[in-house]
């Protein structure tokens, strides 16, 4: 896949996370072209996509099928391990239960999210999985990364179903 000095010049503005968030935010457009919800996740490790994904329940008629699954799924075949100690997970909406244990299950040590979700979010919002004591795996998160432009292409999405 891409290393980081391999980026289009117009997605290299701004900080690295923001760089990297711009990848995972032009998988959220596949998905909405697709008709599915915009959630788009990349894995970098060593300064390289190892994955990248968005959310295709629909498509696949899979619950499970969010972006950030699918996402783990090719990183873990992609590294020949379901350990993903190295890795970083980039989404640009704040994961769910389901996929905030599946992060920690991979044991993923950073993710960074977009927009905030006060309706299902996990690592935040509604719990704070990532920082559960009770949990033997803690994962560093820095949220809000593109905040905005994650939140437009959500909100533009569900106003077009209305």
């Amino acid at each position: 896949m891409e290393a980081d000095d391999d980026l289009p010049h117009a997605l290299s503005g701004g900080s690295p996370h923001d760089r990297w968030m711009r990848l995972a935010l032009e998988e959220a457009r596949a998905a909405a072209a697709e008709d599915e919800v915009p959630v788009g996740a990349i894995v970098v490790s060593a300064g390289r996509v190892i994955a990248s994904a968005h959310n295709q329940r629909e498509q696949l008629a899979d619950p499970t099928a969010h972006a950030e699954m699918i996402a783990l799924t090719q990183a873990a075949a992609q590294l020949g391990s379901w350990r993903l100690e190295g890795c970083t997970l980039y989404v640009t909406l704040e994961p769910c239960p389901m996929c905030a244990g599946a992060i920690l299950q991979a044991r993923i040590p950073t993710v960074i999210w977009g927009a905030a979700d006060p309706k299902a979010g996990a690592v935040e919002s509604l719990y704070k999985l990532f920082e559960d004591p009770r949990l033997n795996h803690r994962v560093e998160h820095t949220g809000r990364v593109l905040a905005d432009e994650c939140g437009r292409i959500l909100s533009d999405f569900f106003r077009g179903k209305r």
